[in-house]
């Protein structure tokens, strides 16, 4: 799994965490027992992915399919992207 830079401080700095995790609800809840500072940074209060946070497996959006329930396979990339906002 891909940690943008912003979530860095919470995992001491590290890019990528391997985690062997059947769905994408498994390898989020796996990766905060590891990093337990990611869970606000991910979650909302009612277990629901934080609206400003994408999650992608294998290049595509999980709220385009199964959501946390999307199943993974050995090697697929898992990536957390943050929304991105500004303005002039």
């Amino acid at each position: 799994m891909k940690i943008p830079a912003p979530m860095r401080r919470q995992t001491e700095g590290e890019r990528e965490a391997r985690i062997d995790a059947s769905s994408v609800a498994d390898c989020l809840g796996a990766l905060t027992r590891l990093y337990p500072g990611l869970q606000e940074r991910l979650f909302e209060e009612d277990g629901t992915v934080r609206k400003f946070i994408n999650i992608y497996v294998k290049g595509e959006d999980i709220r385009f399919g199964d959501g946390l329930a999307t199943a993974l396979n050995d090697g697929d990339d898992v990536s957390i992207v943050p929304a991105a906002s500004g303005g002039i």
